[in-house]
């Protein structure tokens, strides 16, 4: 049996923050399907749609704020553990955010197929981790293997936990030393 839909013309526009371009807006377009509560929705900004069905929206809401200057392999991973959490798929989120700080440290010289240790020690010596940073960047390491080697499932505040921080130590390595000018050897700014 298929649903039908059918478009509204008395539309009851509805604000929602858009899981394809991340707007906040009014619907302009507003589907239903016939004889059920599901609702569709289309962005005026990105024409992408939304489904409704009670309170599920899909696709849903990606967590977490855009970092610049990260490298592609970095920013990949990023984007796709913040995309896991809006499929609610967040064991998938933590064994992401675990694997970005491997490739985090491997992008600012650390030596591939060390162990995901080594590579916080080398984060944390070489300066890249704030005062007192080292436990909660140990801790996405902890969380992820907890992920990956035990049954238990993740939630979804271990993963938007794990975003929050993998996102303040993108912006500290990558970002925020993007901001400042470069300067010569004499000092002067480039």
């Amino acid at each position: 049996m298929s649903i039908g839909w059918e478009r509204l013309d008395d539309i009851v526009s509805r604000k929602y923050q858009c899981g394809h371009c991340g707007n906040i807006i009014a619907s302009a377009k507003e589907y239903k399907a016939k004889s059920t509560q599901y609702w569709i929705y289309i962005c005026p900004h990105c024409d992408e749609p939304t489904y409704f069905s009670g309170g599920a929206q899909i696709p849903g809401i990606t967590p977490g704020n855009e970092v610049s200057n990260l490298p592609n392999d970095v920013e990949a991973l990023y984007r796709e553990a913040r995309e896991c959490i809006a499929a609610s798929a967040y064991t998938a989120s933590v064994l992401t955010c675990r694997k970005l700080l491997m490739n985090v440290a491997v992008s600012q010289r650390a030596e591939a197929g060390q162990s995901f240790e080594s590579y916080i020690d080398y984060l944390a010596s070489k300066g890249y981790v704030p005062p007192n940073g080292r436990g909660w960047v140990d801790h996405i390491r902890k969380k992820g293997n907890e992920a990956n080697h035990e049954i238990r499932l993740m939630s979804s505040s271990d993963a938007m936990e794990l975003i929050d921080l993998a996102e303040m130590l993108l912006k500290i390595i990558y970002e925020f030393p993007a901001k400042v000018p470069k300067t010569s050897k004499d000092g002067r700014s480039q």
